[in-house]
């Protein structure tokens, strides 16, 4: 009964978030109604048992885009007058992509209830001993260590080239030198002025 309840409410919560995602004006508004569908959809995740999933989507999504996306938001100054132009004649675009959308899912939907080899994969458990976490570490870390390496350094190279795309140098801002700074001498730096008594510097 309770685990019903917590269905019905976390699954009633993710749908009306996703829609107030989309229906908000404000865009920090939007990004707060996306955080709280990541969470609910995390507390689906922990009730079906798939609690690894539930906390990458905590720790991914709701901390590092969500977050980082709102800061976004916040600090730009983004014309969003500009951005919303020409939103009425792009959802005839939009509703297109996601009736496609809606027609994918429910097809891979159909396919894992219709499959053959569904029902045994369902019926999968974890090894003896091993939480599901810890068996699905086993799997990453022996079985497809290469793999997931290689997904790493394509996210790295992806990162790294965002970074260089968006960074510029403006003139007028004076940036540090670590090597001048190393190599810089007390001499250099410091000037001593012997000063008489009663006599300025200008004197």
């Amino acid at each position: 009964m309770l685990a019903s309840l917590a269905f019905w409410a976390f699954s009633g919560v993710a749908i009306l978030s996703a829609l107030m995602v989309v229906i908000a004006r404000s865009p920090v508004r939007s990004v707060m109604f996306l955080i709280l569908s990541f969470i609910s959809a995390a507390g689906l995740f922990v009730l079906l048992g798939a609690e690894f999933l539930a906390m990458l989507l905590i720790v991914v999504y709701v901390g590092a885009v969500a977050v980082l996306f709102l800061f976004v938001v916040m600090m730009l100054d983004v014309d969003f007058a500009e951005l919303s132009a020409g939103f009425a004649e792009n959802i005839p675009l939009g509703a297109l992509v996601a009736v496609v959308l809606a027609v994918e899912l429910l097809m891979i939907g159909l396919t894992w209830e219709s499959a053959p080899q569904a029902a045994a994969l369902r019926a999968a458990v974890t090894p003896d001993g091993l939480s599901n976490v810890e068996a699905l570490g086993t799997l990453l870390y022996d079985d497809y260590i290469y793999f997931f390496q290689a997904a790493g350094l394509v996210l790295l190279v992806a990162m790294i080239g965002a970074i260089v795309l968006t960074l510029r140098h403006k003139p007028h801002v004076r940036r540090q030198n670590v090597a001048d700074q190393v190599q810089r001498r007390a001499e250099d730096a410091v000037e001593l002025i012997d000063i008489k008594p009663g006599q300025g510097i200008g004197e």
